[in-house]
């Protein structure tokens, strides 16, 4: 055991696990759906903890449930394990949230929609639609100059067409957040 030296006297001490040589944490995709009460201010409370706590928030939804005093908050963060169990728990015990809940990406249903508008000209007029087809993505505007698509589905999926559309000029994009529900008859209320 290294000896500690006197912190009183201006030399710093070391603690053997101050010298271990710090591993990071692994972060990944993670997405918490909480039920909240449905008022003015949660949503603001929600994201200002997941702020407070240094998360990152990909993407957020809010929508109203079968119940009108009830909404679904839908994040989207990257963590590792010890911090997401201190958000989730954290967010708890909000007054507000009624339920938190991890939800497995591989056990749930997960989906986005995406609105892009592209740059066109005659030519690319007839190229964008076969790759709107390949992606089952629909035209929902064309202009004379311009053509917007529309895409719902996984995240994956989403981030898939938007590579392959990045060859072509991208004059407006506008992504939800993802929305989830978990599979099978688990139900969260």
């Amino acid at each position: 055991m290294p000896e500690l030296s006197n912190p009183l006297d201006g030399t710093e001490y070391i603690r053997e696990a101050d010298a271990l040589p710090q591993q990071p944490r692994e972060r990944t995709r993670r997405i918490v759906s909480l039920l909240v009460d449905n008022r003015f201010g949660v949503l603001a409370r929600i994201a200002s903890l997941f702020a407070r706590k240094g998360f990152n928030i990909d993407s957020l939804t809010v929508s109203a449930t079968h119940d009108s005093s009830i909404s679904r908050i839908t994040v989207t963060t990257s963590a590792d394990d010890l911090s997401l169990k201190q958000i989730l728990s954290q967010s708890a015990k909000l007054v507000e949230v009624r339920k938190v809940a991890l939800l497995d990406p591989d056990s749930s249903s997960q989906r986005e929609l995406l609105l892009v508008k592209l740059a066109i000209d005659t030519h690319l007029r007839d190229t964008i639609p076969g790759v709107a087809d390949t992606y089952k993505a629909e035209i929902v505007d064309l202009g004379e100059k311009s053509m917007t698509l529309e895409i719902v589905g996984k995240p994956t999926k989403i981030d898939a067409f938007v590579e392959a559309l990045a060859q072509y000029e991208i004059l407006e994009m506008c992504r939800t957040g993802a929305t989830a529900l978990e599979h099978g008859d688990e139900v969260l209320h």
